[in-house]
Formats: structure tokens, sequence, C-alpha cells
């Protein structure tokens, strides 16, 4: 049974920093269960609100339906009485709707919907899509808004209506206008969450149209410098945000722009360079050349963030 309700779980989640662990793989492509349980416990007890399994950096796009029911579970128990686990949702509605019923039946306290597989949508395409999500399942949802699953304000506010267990709005768009009328649509019932690529970047602006949080990937590898970070936003400290930004986030991304798909495989590098090696990335995508991984690791050097809490080698787990 949820420790949560929906609404008990939006209240928890937005007033702390989220993020979405990587899941391990082996050499053959092969989902490696111990690894990934370790990183698990160990991004569970080091102070974030929420983890999201098998979501966008934890590669769901590449986990097959029995896969993404595996990780979640996994994620669930060894988070369990630490942080909730929030399971994740994508392809057709078919298959939305069992990794919904997954995440739930894995102890999950809710549930990040991702971009259905289509080409295009329209509202109304959308709106069933999520119907078809929240009536499956008890927990809270969160739409996640991005590439063909972009929600007016009006769409949303049905929803909101219609299932109690829809309870958040995640943006990737970076459209502000349209995430100000969603936002000033839907007020306080729903909760609202940044989820642009390196959320870092533009959390100090987001948090002015009601932002409270976002998800950070950067979290799996640095979890210290994430949750600092996090703080100085909530605090709305421009000088120290701009100090992290410059020192850290900045030339991050100068490593991540290297090559198209490294916004997920950098993660991974990340934690290849503090000495936690979860494995490969999924074809299509690449990891890391081993030049790029020992800059990352001159980089969190230079910036001083390198791990200590928990900071042992997964082999050494």
């Amino acid at each position: 049974m949820p420790q949560y309700t929906p609404q008990e779980l939006a209240d928890h989640l937005k007033d702390g920093l989220l993020s979405f662990p990587v899941t391990a793989f082996t050499q053959d492509l092969q989902i490696d269960e111990d690894a990934y349980r370790a990183h698990v416990n160990w991004q569970a007890r080091q102070g974030v609100a929420g983890l999201f399994a098998a979501g966008g950096t934890g590669e769901g796009f590449s986990l097959s339906v029995e896969e993404n029911a595996q990780v979640v579970r996994a994620a669930a128990e060894e988070a369990a009485g630490a942080v909730p686990v929030l399971g994740s949702a994508g392809g057709a509605t078919y298959q939305a709707v069992a990794n919904a019923q997954a995440a739930e039946a894995a102890g999950c306290e809710g549930l990040l919907l991702l971009p259905p597989y289509l080409t295009e949508c329209d509202q109304a395409g959308l709106e069933a899509h999520v119907d078809a999500v929240c009536e499956a399942t008890s927990i809270g949802v969160i739409v996640y808004n991005r590439a063909n699953a972009v929600y007016k304000a009006e769409t949303v506010a049905r929803l909101a209506e219609k299932h109690e267990n829809f309870i958040g709005f995640k943006d990737a768009t970076g459209d502000i206008e349209a995430v100000t009328r969603v936002v000033a649509t839907n007020g306080d019932r729903l909760f609202y969450l940044g989820g642009l690529p390196t959320a870092e970047t533009f959390a100090l602006p987001m948090l002015q149209l009601g932002m409270s949080t976002y998800s950070s990937a950067m979290y799996n590898f640095v979890p210290e410098f994430a949750l600092e970070f996090y703080a100085d936003v909530r605090r709305q400290d421009r000088a120290a945000v701009t100090e992290k930004l410059n020192r850290f986030v900045l030339p991050y991304l100068q490593i991540r722009d290297r090559v198209k798909g490294y916004g997920v495989s950098i993660v991974k590098g990340g934690l290849k360079a503090v000495g936690r090696d979860v494995g490969p990335v999924r074809p299509p995508l690449q990891d890391l050349t081993e030049q790029d991984v020992q800059d990352l690791s001159d980089l969190i050097d230079a910036a001083g963030i390198r791990p200590t809490s928990g900071a042992e080698a997964l082999s050494a787990v």
C-alpha cells in the first residue's frame, strides 16, 4: 500500500529536489540489478525528496514492459522507508497503462507519464492517453510536457477536474507563455516541476513561474553539489547560483554538447568518473569517450565537488 495519498505525495515532492537514477547495465546491455539496487540505495539516502525510476535518464525508452517492471520494483524495494519512488510510463497507451499498473504493484508512490509513441497528437488524443493511465492506477500521476505531448492549459484543467490522482505538470519545453497559462489556470491544484535538460541552468527563472522544484540528472553523481544548488535556488540567492553555474554547470554543458544524446550518457560518465560505474548506455545512445570521461573527472575535481558521502566504488558495496 502507498504511504502517501496523491495529494500528500504532491505536497512532499514540491518542496525538495527530485532526481531519476540511471539504470545499470552489464557490458552485454542486460539490466544489472545488483548494481542498480546499490545505486538507488545510495541515491535514496543523500537527501533527495523523490526518485523517478526508469525515466529518461534511466533510459526508460529502451526498456521493455517487463524490464520497466523489474527496474521500478527494484527501486521501490531498495528505497523503501527512505524516499518515495515514482515509476515511469511511456510508449503506446496500452504500454503506458501496463507500466502504470506495474509501478503500483511494485509499491511506487507515483508515476511520471512520458510522451506517447506517436509522431503527432492533438489535445483530444493526449487527453484520452492521460485518461487511460489515470483510470488504470490509484497512485499520483505527473504528465511530462515535452516533444509530441504538449498540453494546453485547458486540457490540463479538464484532466485535473476528472482525476484526483492527476497531481503534477513537468515541463521540458521552456515555453514561458504556455507554462504561465498552465500555472495561472490550474493554480495550487497541481504542483509544477522543471524538466529541461540539465535543469539547473533554468532553475532560478523557472522558480519565478511557479516551478518550486526540478529533476536533477547530476544528482546521480554529485548529489551534495546538486542539493546545495537547489537550496541556493529556493533561497533565490542569485550570486550563489551564478557562482555554481560558472564553476561547474556551464563547463559541464560544454562536454554534454559534444555529441547528440550525451545528455543521458554524461550522467553515466559522471558516475564512472567518481568511481561508481554502472555500465554503458544502450544504443542508439553512445558512451562518452575516455577523453570525455577524463575531462569530466578533471572538471569535478577543479570544481571541488567530488562526492564525500558513499564515495566508495560500487564494486566495494
